[in-house]
């Protein structure tokens, strides 16, 4: 069992940046795959990024990429996400997620779900 505790969120202003946290607990966090993805209301879920479980490989959908890094402390138990020059659109309810099958976009590969953290970006 793994428990995904979500944090960071807030409002920010467009431009601004938050700094998203997902603590975990549980089963070995070290070698698993640690993924974030999205949902905004009315929307289907949407990954945002993922990191392998070294930290080596990072992966990111386009919408984000060159604005947000993902990251993770295994030492610590938790994978972070910077957001820069956050931008209306991003808002949402963001989610980490995480498998012991590799990175992908898919929902459907992460077998363990935080509760989400709003994240709201005024224009």
């Amino acid at each position: 069992q793994v428990q995904l505790v979500e944090s960071g969120g807030g409002l920010v202003q467009a431009g601004g940046s938050l700094r998203l946290s997902c603590a975990a607990s549980g089963r070995s966090f070290s070698s698993s795959t640690m993924g974030w993805f999205r949902q905004a209301p009315g929307k289907e879920r949407e990954f945002v990024a993922a990191i392998a479980w070294s930290g080596s490989s990072a992966y990111y959908a386009d919408s984000v990429k060159g604005r947000f890094t993902i990251s993770r402390d295994n030492a610590g138990n938790a994978v972070y996400l910077q957001m820069n020059s956050l931008q209306p659109e991003d808002t949402a309810v963001y989610y980490c997620a995480a498998n012991w099958v590799g990175p992908s976009q898919y929902t459907s590969a992460y077998n363990y779900w935080g509760q989400g953290t709003q994240v709201t970006v005024s224009s």
